[in-house]
């Protein structure tokens, strides 16, 4: 488990490219509906694997996750498989725990070889600055969030948690994750403006301590690319209704869907504004 220090420096090989996704929440709204997603999502890790040179997963893979000494939660073989066999390719994974992931301990770590990080990191690829974090509790707002962080990751809390038997501590974990919004992120779908985005001033306060060509979230599953100055705040969006993902070939960070073939839907879907 990694967290924060000096920036992280990749140099991608020529032809390779960094792919950045976040927000899956595998396993909601329900074990049949995730699974179809699941497929779709290793599809996509399938076809991107002879180009990718890194691969950062932002956050939220799972709805609920908790990790026991002996025990781990049922499913997302799939993911895990094809994720396994990426990081066997020489695919470094970097993955960055978020608020429905919290607990993530050494699994992924152990099993595919993922470098785990509990909050931001500074990357340096190909010359490019990059700070990445998921963003849950960034910025000015997320207030309840915040007050129930503090509650989630309690050691007290934690050990009266894993105290529980697995079965109902799994069920528990799954039942509330799923129906509650304020865990869940469900967030309004809408853009609230510039001075209303709590990452976007997170992301200006970021800038005033360092200058960053990339300033890349999950969490807010809305998809946004909005330039500050020279800089680009990047919202992922997420793989339950908008399917996307980013791409850094070097030079240039596109934000892409996976499932509309790039329609001018899904264009007109980005919020893409050049804040002065």
């Amino acid at each position: 488990m990694v967290s924060g220090g000096q920036p992280i420096n990749i140099q991608l090989e020529a032809g390779k490219k960094a792919y950045f996704s976040s927000d899956h929440h595998f396993g909601a709204p329900n074990e049949k509906d995730s699974l179809e997603r699941e497929k779709l999502f290793v599809k996509w890790l399938d076809e991107i694997k002879d180009d990718c040179g890194v691969l950062f997963l932002i956050g939220d893979l799972f709805d609920f996750w908790f990790e026991y000494k002996y025990v781990v939660p049922k499913g997302f073989v799939r993911v895990l498989g094809k994720l396994a066999e990426l990081s066997d390719k020489g695919i470094p994974i970097y993955f960055f725990v978020g608020n429905h992931d919290l607990w993530m301990k050494d699994y992924l770590e152990e099993q595919i070889n993922a470098i785990v990080f509990r909050d931001k990191q500074d990357f340096l690829i190909n010359g490019k600055e990059f700070f990445i974090v998921h963003g849950d509790g960034k910025g000015p707002g997320d207030k309840g969030y915040k007050r129930m962080k503090k509650i989630f990751t309690n050691k007290i809390c934690q050990f009266l948690f894993y105290l529980l038997h697995p079965d109902l501590a799994m069920w528990l974990g799954i039942t509330v994750s799923r129906k509650n919004k304020m865990i869940s992120g469900d967030e309004d779908v809408n853009f609230l403006g510039i001075e209303n985005e709590w990452l976007i001033s997170y992301s200006k306060k970021q800038l005033d301590r360092k200058q960053y060509d990339f300033l890349v979230y999950g969490h807010r599953h809305l998809p946004m690319d909005i330039a500050i100055g020279q800089t680009h705040h990047i919202n992922l969006g997420d793989w339950i209704n908008y399917f996307t993902y980013g791409v850094f070939d070097g030079d240039t960070f596109d934000l892409k869907t996976y499932i509309s073939n790039e329609s001018e839907e899904f264009r007109n879907s980005i919020i893409k504004i050049k804040d002065q």
